[in-house]
């Protein structure tokens, strides 16, 4: 088949698709262009299905260093582990495209998005995104929906649609949304703070506003996806014939088990609430086993955990529907019970121990220089890029009980760790000059982890002296929806995440959304029922920031905290601070166990150490430097004798200090007429002398002795 090539231009957007010309091999190819930009996104299928419930999909987005013209860096001249922005395009591609399988689709499906050209203007997760849809939605993978993807922006007062890279960089809010048609699949949002004057704003989004603008991204997403169905569906390949795992129910069993034993699997709900990793079902299957043996019926084990576990789903949201009640008792709108300690680690600059209900979080921060901020690069920058707030989110097996070695963090790990740091950035002074590394340890699990970590990871922030401009709550929020009914579930534990149809991520201050994240399991979701969820959390979230408000009068604070002092001297005596050769910095550093920032530009000093009283001592000294007034160098008659001290002894001579303050050179050869060889035993430091000033160029004087002469 010949190659074929498609423009799309739509939504702000210049698209070209060319198909039939690479990866023929493949289940599905494009090269995909826009502006620069040259993506290589390939679908391949092992038509073996695993024997588990679920899809086998692996997402992998790859950035080539040769698409922006450069040689990768360090010790390895190739491309080894992803990157955290690759890893986090890869989970976003993930998470839109997964729904578009059918329903007992078990097949190991591999999706590869390679950028082997880059553009400094262009949204590479859109565009990868869009790559990737072409290449699965014309594989011979049966997939029969499309998805598109929009990026909304701000640029002055006007929300604009899939703006460039510049214009999102002066943008107050990052918003991307995935659908299909009408349906929204996924959303990520976030906010970017600017400061009018001296005052700084987080650019909080409220409800009604964001509503609003994921009603545009909607219908500018109904757009593509139309575009992309027509222009693609007549190069759609004859789809593979594959059997797709059936759902079937064992009407007799199921039947069984409900006439039978609907209160153990009540009760075995309710302890299911206090740990994620329950062993009450198990001990019901054992029961059924043996009743079924009794009368002398078989079934299998694997026969009867699947059927019971479907119908404890049924159970879990019948409860919610039809009684509005939880598996903990809790009332739809109710959070868990929240407890907070701050400081808790002697050694460590702050700290939060945040729990709510069966989720906990240990936070911490430690604060550093510039120097330790995390050096990364963009293939769409020329320049390495430097991370001042970092935020690393650890999720231990032990968490829910699991025997798990722990390792590496993986793609969810970087993703709640993401998700927590668009949250709270907003909120840190933006002229902050230091780094701050945010570690959040997961100790216990049942659901909002994530969310846990933004609410320990503000206090935190708070608890380590720095000044945030708002505390920052996190809640997650679930539905449960059988199409007719709609129950939307505040602070969902893990039973609800699991048998669920929505996981909406919501973090904000008191004035508004700072960042958002959702995943929707149905094929879609109005939004009426957005704004009612958005609503709903709003109330859960400010209940939590009164908590934490509370919480944040009661720090004490943590005595590992270093002192730091800045203040600004005259910029022209930064040189005296520094001395000559940086002797007298290093003086300062060595005596008074601290570390000196400088900026010579403006005359700003930084002054961080751990001793409160010796950071005192040291700003004091260098604001004794630099208020000396300044000197002015005589201009000496040649030939004249002048008195001045010896101020150093080298192996070549002598550093007088001369009558205007500044040192004159007294040359071992100079000394006496005879050759001295060692000055030590002639002259100590301080002592009076009496010199010839032999001649004088610029700055540079030279002496001679009285004995030198006669």
């Amino acid at each position: 088949m010949n190659a074929q090539i498609i423009e799309i231009n739509c939504n702000n957007l210049d698209e070209k698709y060319e198909f039939n010309k690479i990866a023929k091999q493949a289940s599905g190819a494009v090269m995909y262009r826009q502006g620069k930009v040259v993506m290589i996104a390939a679908v391949a299928i092992d038509e073996k299905p695993v024997d588990e419930d679920f899809l086998p999909l692996t997402v992998q987005y790859m950035e080539k260093s040769y698409a922006a013209a450069k040689i990768p860096g360090g010790f390895i001249k190739r491309e080894t582990k992803p990157g955290d922005f690759e890893t986090l395009t890869s989970r976003i591609i993930d998470r839109s495209l997964r729904p578009l399988f059918p329903t007992g689709f078990h097949y190991p499906v591999t999706i590869t998005v390679m950028v082997v050209s880059a553009d400094s203007e262009v949204d590479m997760q859109v565009a990868a995104l869009h790559a990737a849809n072409a290449a699965l939605f014309i594989s011979d993978i049966p997939v029969t929906t499309s998805i598109a993807a929009v990026r909304m922006g701000t640029v002055g007062d006007d929300i604009v649609v899939n703006p460039t890279l510049s214009q999102q960089a002066k943008s107050e809010l990052d918003l991307l949304v995935v659908g299909a048609a009408k349906d929204i699949v996924m959303i990520e949002m976030r906010t970017l703070p600017t400061k009018e004057g001296e005052i700084q704003n987080a650019n909080e989004f409220s409800e009604e506003a964001l509503v609003d603008v994921i009603a545009m991204a909607s219908e500018a997403i109904e757009k593509s996806t139309a575009a992309f169905i027509d222009s693609f569906t007549s190069l759609v390949r004859t789809p593979l014939d594959l059997a797709l795992a059936e759902e079937k129910i064992d009407e007799a069993l199921y039947t069984f088990i409900e006439s039978n034993y609907v209160q153990d699997v009540e009760k075995a709900i309710a302890h299911m609430a206090k740990s994620e990793r329950s062993s009450e079902l198990k001990k019901i299957r054992i029961r059924i086993l043996e009743a079924l043996e009794a009368e002398g019926k078989e079934a299998s084990k694997d026969l009867v955990s699947k059927v019971l576990e479907q119908y404890k789903k049924t159970v879990v949201r019948a409860m919610i529907l039809d009684k509005n009640i939880r598996a903990d008792g809790r009332k739809l709108d109710e959070v868990r019970p929240i407890e907070i300690e701050t400081n808790i680690l002697p050694s460590v600059h702050g700290s939060c121990l945040f729990t709510r209900g069966q989720t906990q979080a240990l936070v911490t921060v430690t604060l550093g220089d510039k120097k330790d901020s995390q050096m990364y690069e963009l293939i769409t920058e020329k320049n390495s890029q430097s991370e001042k707030f970092m935020v690393h989110y650890n999720f231990p097996g032990y968490s829910v009980g699991e025997a798990k070695y722990i390792g590496a963090p993986g793609r969810r790990e970087l993703g709640h760790g993401n998700l927590g740091k668009r949250a709270m950035e907003p909120t840190l002074p933006m002229d902050y000059d230091g780094s701050i590394r945010m570690v959040s340890e997961i100790l216990e699990s049942n659901g909002s982890s994530s969310m846990a970590t933004i609410c320990g990871g503000s206090l935190a922030l708070l608890a380590a002296e720095v000044k945030t401009t708002q505390l920052v709550a996190g809640i997650a929020m679930g539905l449960v929806s059988n199409g007719e009914k709609n129950a939307i579930l505040t602070d969902i534990m893990g039973l609800e995440d699991h048998d669920g149809d929505m996981d909406f991520k919501i973090a904000g201050t008191k004035h508004g959304i700072t960042a958002l994240q959702m995943d929707i399991k149905l094929g879609g979701i109005d939004l009426s029922l957005l704004k009612e969820a958005l609503l709903q959390a709003r109330e859960g979230k400010n209940h939590i920031l009164g908590l934490m408000e509370i919480a944040a009068k009661e720090i004490e604070v943590s005595d590992a905290l270093p002192s730091t002092e800045h203040f600004l001297v005259h910029p022209s005596k930064i040189v005296d601070i520094i001395g000559k050769a940086g002797a007298t910095i290093r003086e300062i550093i060595e005596k008074f166990e601290v570390s000196v920032d400088l900026d010579r530009d403006v005359g700003g000093v930084k002054l961080s150490g751990g001793d409160k009283d010796k950071v005192a001592q040291a700003k004091a000294h260098i604001e004794g430097i630099a208020s000396s007034p300044v000197k002015k160098q005589m201009v000496y008659k040649v030939g004249e004798e002048y008195h001045g001290k010896v101020k150093r002894i080298v192996d070549f001579g002598l550093f007088v200090e001369m009558p205007d303050g500044f040192d004159a050179l007294l040359h071992i050869s100079k000394v006496a007429k005879e050759r001295v060889n060692n000055l030590q035993e002639r002259y100590s430091e301080g002592d009076a002398i009496t010199v010839v000033v032999m001649e004088q160029k610029g700055k540079k004087v030279e002496l001679a002795t009285l004995e030198f002469l006669a």
